[in-house]
């Protein structure tokens, strides 16, 4: 329910009008920073704060004459400005302004993201509480293994998601520093104590050396935690979709009363919001390429990568945002079936039990390739229809000769692959 998303607040923080209002609030701080060492008129910076106006139309139309948007920017916030507006922008460069900006909208993208993740960590470990004990069949290459339990896939959900939340805190930490350093980053026309002064009052941190820019290995490691985090929920959906299929049905996308599934097909109950977020997921991945791409410049700066941020930026967070809120409302709300997954663990006749019965072989002193190969060779003939599987191993004389009737049957018993799952959630949760 888009109501509950924090997406119209993401969306809000790359608006041209917020943009312009972070780099007025840095143009502001570096006038009080100046101001606090004598190098401007004490009452200039507080004057501009009052006077000072983002008007998006009128920065438009200066731009169309300038060709350059932070000219514009100054030009347009000048006009109110009267004998101030020369302290304004002094011994700064537009990187200054527009990388310290920027560090911070990612800074409070970050935390929107950070807060998203933690709704879906709850929700995870309250679905692993829930179906802790609902024995479902573990798949590998889409193939029958053994038996796991529902809220065991939750928990190995829940931890992959509290790594990506402990990345997006490290890569809000590599993205929050700013730079008052100047056109080449020497501070050639201002003290590193203006620096000090403007990314403190913004929450940020000095970077310790910079050149014309912020290098931009701190964006690319940001939007890589990004496209690492869709890649998880890309992985969670797509699993989501697997087990919707009519022929397994373990767990299906809630169906809301008068949705369609298809234009054609009146039956059709589809996984389409886990399908388009493994859509999304791409976006984001491949909005991460282009990041690294922006890593190498020439010299000091160039600006071939300020086209490619002013979309992957916005475009990435805004869409982490929804994806992770979407997910966590198909998980709040997904439909599970427990029934289903029994029949499915029971699918195969008990082939799934094979090598508990290879390592009870072993115990009992049968070497390893011979209870391979004898317990393979009976799984295959019940495989194509011959017996039963467990049949097939108790008229076996030779399995016999090591195992009891109900040293067979006992291979067969769904709590001895479930024994340490306490373990294992104590392990992810704690206590």
């Amino acid at each position: 329910m888009i109501d509950r998303y924090s997406l119209p607040k993401m969306k809000a923080l790359w608006e041209p009008e917020n943009r312009f209002k972070a780099w007025l609030k840095v143009e502001i701080l570096v006038c009080e920073g100046q101001a606090s060492i004598g190098m401007i008129p004490s009452g200039v910076a507080e004057r501009i704060k009052n006077k000072a106006r983002v008007d998006v139309r009128r920065i438009d139309r200066i731009e169309e004459t300038v060709k350059h948007d932070v000219i514009a920017f100054l030009g347009s916030i000048s006009e109110g400005l009267g004998d101030d507006a020369k302290y304004i922008h002094k011994g700064v460069t537009s990187s200054d302004i527009i990388d310290t900006a920027l560090a911070l909208q990612m800074k409070e993208a970050a935390d929107i993201i950070i807060d998203d993740l933690r709704r879906l960590l709850q929700i995870l470990k309250d679905k692993a509480i829930k179906y802790k004990e609902t024995v479902m069949i573990g798949r590998s290459h889409g193939i029958h293994g053994e038996p796991i339990t529902f809220g065991f896939k939750m928990a190995l959900w829940y931890e992959e998601v509290w790594r990506n939340f402990k990345r997006m805190e490290v890569a809000k930490e590599a993205i929050s520093y700013g730079k008052i350093s100047g056109a080449m980053g020497t501070f050639a026309h201002l003290p590193t104590s203006v620096e000090e002064y403007v990314v403190r009052g913004l929450g940020l941190k000095p970077d310790p050396i910079s050149s014309q820019i912020i290098q931009r290995d701190r964006h690319a490691q940001y939007l890589t935690t990004l496209a690492i985090i869709a890649g998880s929920i890309d992985k969670f959906a797509t699993e989501i979709r697997h087990l919707q299929r009519t022929e397994v049905l373990e767990a299906e996308e809630f169906f809301s009363e008068g949705q369609r599934g298809s234009s054609a097909m009146p039956h059709k109950r589809n996984p389409v919001s886990c399908e388009n977020l493994s859509g999304l997921a791409r976006i984001v991945r491949a909005n991460s390429i282009a990041s690294l791409e922006d890593i190498p410049l020439w010299h000091e700066r160039d600006i071939s990568h300020s086209s490619v941020e002013r979309v992957i930026i916005p475009d990435s967070t805004v869409i982490m945002d929804y994806m992770i809120n979407k997910f966590s409302d198909i998980l709040d709300k997904l439909i599970v079936y427990p029934a289903n997954m029994k029949k499915n663990l029971e699918l195969t006749g008990g082939l799934i039990y094979s090598e508990r019965v290879m390592l009870e072989l072993l115990k009992k002193g049968l070497d390893k390739d011979t209870a391979y190969r004898k317990v393979q060779s009976h799984a295959m003939a019940a495989w194509k229809g011959t017996g039963k599987f467990l049949s097939l191993l108790a008229d076996d004389p030779e399995v016999r000769r090591y195992l009891t009737y109900e040293e067979i049957t006992g291979c067969f018993d769904n709590g001895y692959y479930l024994k340490n799952i306490d373990e294992i959630y104590r392990r992810v949760f704690g206590g």
